[in-house]
């Protein structure tokens, strides 16, 4: 797999800040979130600055289906993008593969 190009990561990168900020309007959504990644409340906006985080953003997105189809719905994306995305931050790449 080649390495996204910067435009394709900055817009899963985006994408992903936009399932995030879906995520946390309503509180069940949002504390099933932090539930599955442990992450404390407090915490949240600090670590949405890293790719890494973002692509555990879309990986629970996809986790649940449910929740996947609203976000898609609410943000007029196909679901594919979102898989998509998620490759693009959390992708392995040729060079990662001994």
């Amino acid at each position: 797999m080649k390495r996204p190009s910067s435009a394709a990561r900055e817009a899963a990168e985006m994408l992903a800040i936009q399932a995030l900020s879906f995520i946390a309007e309503e509180p069940a959504r949002l504390n099933a979130f932090l539930s599955a990644s442990g992450l404390a409340l407090g915490r949240l906006r600090e670590s949405a600055s890293d790719p890494g985080f973002l692509a555990g953003v879309l990986d629970h997105m996809l986790a649940d289906e449910s929740l996947l189809m609203a976000f898609a719905d609410s943000a007029a994306v196909d679901p594919a993008d979102i898989a998509r995305a998620k490759g693009a931050l959390g992708g392995r790449w040729e060079r990662d593969i001994p």
